[in-house]
């Protein structure tokens, strides 16, 4: 497992594993018309490209041991007060269960460090099944919330937080 940082000629890439991963995912979760909603929203190239201009906004690719992309990670760090904001943490369904969110986790946490925040956050959909890895992962819901998104659709989320 390696983890490299992404550069805008990534975009393509980074857009394919989402999609990938958000229809092998959120079916039952949220309907197609909202999967394709915000797919078009949060995965278009402007929306990444403007990421990418974010010096605090930052994508990595998530490698298996044949140098294969199996995922992406997307944070900000500074999001708030000494807070890192998760803002994607995506995988191929193939690679569920083998260790890479967790490879993915340690490393954002190492980073968080290093840049001196002492907090991550993040949202996730309160039908996830995420949220027992998150838990896994010593992360704890800190509220609950519900985002309207645009066009009919909302997003209810549990909001949870990793204290490095």
């Amino acid at each position: 497992m390696k983890i490299k940082k992404a550069t805008e000629k990534d975009i393509p890439l980074i857009r394919e594993i989402a999609e990938k991963s958000w229809r092998a995912n959120y079916p039952g979760i949220i309907s197609n018309d909202q999967i394709d909603y915000m797919l078009d929203l949060m995965y278009s190239e402007k929306e990444i490209k403007s990421q990418f201009q974010n010096p605090n906004y930052h994508y990595y690719l998530i490698l298996n041991d044949e140098n294969s992309t199996v995922g992406i990670l997307g944070f900000e760090n500074s999001y708030e007060n000494e807070t890192t904001k998760l803002h994607r943490i995506y995988l191929l369904k193939e690679t569920k269960g083998k260790g890479f969110g967790k490879f993915a986790l340690n490393f954002l946490a190492n980073e968080v460090l290093n840049l001196g925040d002492k907090r991550i956050i993040l949202n996730v959909n309160k039908e996830n099944p995420a949220i027992e890895f998150y838990k896994s992962q010593g992360f704890e819901t800190y509220k609950e919330d519900i985002f309207d998104i645009g066009n009919g659709f909302v997003m209810d989320d549990y909001l949870m937080e990793f204290k490095i």
